[in-house]
């Protein structure tokens, strides 16, 4: 055996091999990063907890085999690949605690940094660090790269937050700084390991130049290299020790806890945007601002502006604008409204000497602040969207003194055109003096290497040498700025970095060629290809921050991953290997049959990308293959016989159910799926049985005698649509069914109900669209759109159907003006000032749909159900139950994993749960151990007439 396979055999004694992952192609995916950097690791490992940990750190030190760490893997600078082993995290890496009223949180390094936030938001607290990728990057990655943001600045990164932390070291020893007994242990048994970190702050204090640098360098924003400001900042080695490890990119140790102190999260924030008419007049503002009360100024350049220009939403004057404008977007926070609004005036009274050529004045209205951002977050993805397919982005932030702010974006500029990237765009955290450039670069010539190897050669002297900047303000060293450590920092500021590299990784086996790194061409080294694939996804930047969303990422493959394997695919095909029959096979169960396609990733992914869509694409292919579409046609044609055939079944599996027991037909069914090798479906006890409700032919004739029976109700029209899964099942409890619950609820309300023409054969075309067939779905949409249309005398009536997916579906593809609504948003905006409700003296479950969120009514929903009960619980890391239509009886195991994290969050005195999808409700109600049901039998429940009131 050689010593990869002895590793893994090694590995083996401890960690379960379903989170050893050593097949190739399965290695690639895992291994992608953000970063236009490719490295295949040989393992890549999903370690459950910190005996794992320390279980695999003490393997690879026994076979000298590096390793690396990985939190989300967003870094975007080559910092978390690895041609070794690569070390990520199990979702059990998420717990936190609150101390001190939100003053300060522990975290363990899998939580989501936008998570953190959302736990300290009862208090009004915040973590410092506000990167860009908060809502998917990962605390062990915003601590070990130093990430910031944009209001972050230098006073509140995680270097300046920091309490305290527990730390993993290459031999194995564990130091909690945050406790006196570990610090005690530690000193005793690394005592020699001390006294050299005091040595070195000794040292380094004592010698001038080098201090003097340092404190330059950190008046900037710099991730360039170890944080050896720690040398100077602090006598103490514990604090010095703790805070080397920030900024360390895991080449130092793991840190497996950390401790921030808080930050305050202003409630009152008002924001503008000021257009100069040039770069130099924008930089003497950052100036005049720097001493105001501002908590963000962003500045763009002509570029940057034109790029956007044309996108929705947008100032109309900026499309006249011409590239030598400037703008700085602008944000100042306060404690109360008065306080904002006096900032405001302050603020542009020093700009009054300025000739300002455009603005948005100051606001505190949502929708134009929103409107406002949108502007500086849709900078990268507007190059990232119209680059040539093959190429990548990149996106480099340095700083510069912020006197030298203007003559760094010119010189930038220049270097744009004389290296020909005519698409660059500059933008940055001002205030700092830290700019990002983004461009566009194929790798695959060696002439473009070579022209961005140069290109990144003139920057370098540029920024470091001429106007002593940093080359790393916030996202880290990486690979891609290793070579260039020196040149920054100097032969002496390079060997202290050195040292600290030797004394915590005397065998260099953590994260090597990552801050030091001997080769000088590193940054040219193990470049990505971004072969093309297909047009639905070759935009795809591979940043992964769609993973945080996708209920298969912890089963199989995230979007992300998809669209690594499926380019890989394509590659090897043109290429004609013969490994593309097993990639193949992968890839069927790896990204296509275990895809939700639910479309959450396109709410994430900066450019755009929704990965499901290429999965159907992909699936219509396959049924195209195997002639399934001819039983999907007929499906289609005789519709009302289809479902009428599984309302059968459903009576049948209810009828059986109670003479034999649900053991015996659980047995006994799902022996047979595993005999046919799960061709056929999964039975579950919570399988709901047929719904027999009636519906009424005259629902209108029916609803007048019902409104008079209620005095001085308006007189109001609705078109009730049940969805084809609520007319075929009823209740997985025994409770009526969703029809005849909605219907009594419409009634209650004074609602005249109209209910569609030839309702059996009504259909939104959902269960074909989400197979690919896309011609049947269309049809079934069509035809569903021209009954609506009718039904509701041309689109006069609001629409209610009683499933949130069937809603979007048909938002997704009807073309006439329909009002259409799924029930939380019909009750909130139609029915609610008609029903009086009397929250249930209950604790409830709510699951909030995936078409819930893409539709934006995850308020919606929250709001309505917290008027219906004393107290709800969304439970955490669920954005996508998995049930994906059809997907939780013929691929159980995703519904399985999406919603792993359930049953765990449910109180013990809870009883049930509500959602807004009746097949969701099946999976929910499986993993949860309580029963769900449509958020209308809450509503129902919580109902009372208002004439019954007084």
């Amino acid at each position: 055996m050689d010593n990869y396979s002895q590793l893994e055999h090694a590995f083996s004694q401890r960690i379960p091999l379903d989170r050893i992952i050593t097949q190739q192609d399965k290695r690639l995916a895992y291994g992608t990063d953000a970063s236009f950097y490719r490295l295949v690791p040989k393992i890549v490992l999903r370690l459950q907890d910190l005996e794992e940990v320390l279980y695999a750190m003490r393997c690879c030190r026994e076979h000298q085999l590096p390793f690396t760490f990985r939190a989300a893997g967003t870094s975007l600078s080559g910092q978390a690949v690895s041609d070794s082993v690569l070390i990520t995290l199990t979702d059990d890496w998420r717990t936190y605690k609150i101390y001190d009223s939100g003053q300060k949180i522990s975290l363990q390094p899998g939580v989501i940094g936008a998570d953190a936030n959302k736990y300290l938001a009862p208090f009004q607290r915040k973590i410092g660090p506000d990167p860009a990728s908060i809502n998917a990057c990962k605390i062990g990655g915003i601590a070990a790269n130093n990430s910031s943001g944009m209001c972050c600045g230098t006073a509140q990164n995680s270097y300046q937050t920091l309490d305290s932390m527990k730390i993993v070291f290459a031999d194995g020893a564990i130091l909690d700084t945050g406790n006196p007994q570990s610090i005690e242990r530690f000193q005793t048994t690394h005592a020699d390991f001390i006294k050299q970190i005091s040595l070195l702050s000794q040292e380094t204090k004592s010698n001038h130049d080098l201090s003097h640098l340092i404190h330059h360098k950190y008046r900037l924003k710099n991730t360039t290299g170890y944080s050896i400001n720690a040398l100077v900042d602090f006598s103490d080695p514990i604090q010095i020790i703790q805070h080397l490890m920030i900024g360390s990119e895991g080449s130092l140790g793991f840190i497996a806890e950390i401790t921030y102190h808080t930050v305050i999260e202003h409630q009152h924030k008002a924001s503008a945007l000021l257009v100069f008419s040039d770069i130099e007049q924008a930089s003497q503002a950052v100036t005049i601002l720097s001493n105001t009360p501002v908590a963000a100024v962003e500045m763009m350049d002509g570029r940057s502006l034109r790029s956007v220009a044309n996108k929705p939403g947008m100032p109309n004057f900026i499309k006249q604008l011409d590239l030598e404008a400037a703008a700085l977007l602008i944000e100042s926070h306060a404690t109360d409204q008065e306080q904002l609004m006096h900032q405001c005036e302050l603020i542009l009274s020093r700009l009054s000497d300025f000739n300002i050529m455009e603005s948005v004045p100051f606001t505190c209205d949502p929708e134009t602040v929103t409107g406002l951002w949108n502007i500086r977050k849709g900078l990268f993805p507007a190059v990232g969207a119209v680059r040539e397919a093959g190429t990548t982005v990149i996106i480099e932030d340095v700083a510069f003194p912020i006197e030298h702010l203007a003559q760094g974006v010119r010189e930038l500029q220049q270097l744009f055109e004389k290296y020909d990237y005519s698409e660059g765009i500059i933008f940055g955290h001002a205030l700092d003096g830290n700019l990002h450039f983004v461009f566009t670069q194929g790798f695959e010539a060696q002439a473009e290497v070579e022209r961005y190897g140069q290109f990144m050669d003139d920057v370098t002297q540029l920024v470091a040498v001429k106007y002593q900047g940093s080359l790393k303000a916030e996202h880290g060293t990486g690979r891609n700025m290793a070579p260039y450590v020196e040149l920054e920092w100097g032969k002496e500021g390079y060997r202290l970095m050195q040292k600290i590299k030797q004394l915590f990784d005397p065998q260099g086996l953590l994260n090597p060629g990552v801050i030091i790194n001997d080769n000088p061409h590193a940054h040219l080294s193990h470049l990505k290809p971004m072969p093309k694939a297909d047009d639905l996804v070759d935009r795809c930047i591979e940043c992964g921050f769609c993973e945080p969303v996708c209920p298969s990422r912890t089963l199989s493959l995230s979007p992300r991953q998809r669209i690594v394997l499926y380019r890989e695919l394509q590659q090897q095909k043109r290429e004609g290997k013969d490994t593309v029959p097993e990639l193949e096979e992968l890839f069927n169960y790896q990204g296509v049959e275990t895809c939700a396609a639910t479309g959450l990733c396109e709410q994430r992914c900066p450019v755009g990308i929704n990965t499901g869509d290429l999965v159907k694409k992909l699936r219509a292919d396959q049924f195209t293959q195997h002639k399934a579409p001819l039983i999907a046609r007929w499906t289609s044609d005789h519709f009302s016989t289809a479902t009428a055939a599984v309302k059968y079944g459903l009576t049948i599996n209810h009828i059986l159910t109670r003479l034999v027991g649900r053991n015996i037909m659980s047995r006994t069914a799902n022996g047979v799926r595993n005999i046919s090798q799960n061709r056929t479906p999964l039975w579950l006890p919570e399988i709901p049985k047929a719904n027999t409700h009636k519906l009424p032919m005259n629902t209108l004739k029916q609803a007048e005698q019902d409104r008079g029976k209620i005095a001085d109700v308006q007189h109001k029209k609705v078109v009730y649509f049940p969805s084809c899964v609520s007319r075929t099942m009823g209740s997985n409890t025994e409770s009526s069914s969703l029809t005849e619950i909605t219907m009594s609820l419409l009634t209650k309300a004074g609602f005249d109900i109209i209910l569609p023409k030839d309702l059996s054969e009504q259909c939104c075309g959902m269960p074909y669209k989400s197979k690919g067939l896309n011609d049947l779905g269309d049809k079934k949409s069509h035809q569903l759109e021209q009954t609506l249309w009718q039904a509701s005398q041309q689109g006069l009536y609001p629409i209610l159907i009683d499933t949130s997916p069937c809603v979007k579906q048909s938002l997704t593809q009807f073309t006439k003006p329909l009002s259409l609504f799924e029930p939380s948003e019909f009750i909130m905006k139609h029915a609610l000032n008609h029903l009086e409700l009397s929250p249930i003296n209950e604790t409830v479950m709510l699951h909030i749909t995936c078409s819930s969120r893409t539709m934006g009514l995850e308020n919606t929903m929250l709001d309505l159900a917290k008027q219906c009960a004393k107290k709800v619980i969304v439970p955490e890391h669920i954005q996508c139950c998995g049930w994906a239509g059809d997907k939780g009886f013929n691929t159980p195991e995703l519904n399985k994993a999406a919603l792993h994290p359930l049953k765990d969050q449910v109180p013990t005195h809870c009883t049930r749960g509500f959602s807004n999808s009746l097949t969701c409700e099946i999976g929910l109600s499986h993993h949860s151990g309580v029963p769900y049901q449509s958020i209308l039998y809450l509503v129902s429940e919580a109902t009372q007439l208002q004439s019954e009131m007084y």
